[in-house]
């Protein structure tokens, strides 16, 4: 599944250790850029620190997750897991179009005071 999103915060790295070896999680916290009222995701990265150091708050970015559920003490426990992040590329602008260059402004051909009729109320 995939959204978009701007960063809004990127929480510290939190490191453990497991009989697979060390590991380490961070939570980044992303708001939905194609909801009405903004809905906000906390998206968890494992052994991932260096894609999230590339991350900027206030950038948006397309996040490819997994949702996955697992029980604990007769409880539910879900995570939002990001597996691709890719920064959004700004929309193309339309290219501008030649426009023709500017006529040369008419000059006038008679001399100053030469038969000029000024009707200027001034």
């Amino acid at each position: 599944m995939d959204f978009e999103g701007k960063v809004l915060e990127i929480l510290p790295p939190v490191t453990g250790q497991s009989a697979r070896g060390q590991w380490e999680r961070q939570t980044v916290v992303f708001e939905q850029a194609n909801k009405q009222y903004g809905k906000e995701i906390a998206v968890t990265f494992m052994n991932k620190g260096s894609e999230v150091a590339n991350l900027r708050i206030g950038e948006s970015y397309t996040v490819s997750f997994d949702i996955e559920s697992r029980k604990y003490q007769d409880r539910w426990y879900t995570d939002v897991r990001a597996w691709r992040v890719q920064a959004l590329q700004p929309a193309a602008q339309p290219p501008m179009q030649d426009m023709p260059p500017f006529a040369e402004e008419p000059q006038p051909s008679y001399a100053a005071g030469a038969g000029v009729v000024d009707d200027m109320p001034f």
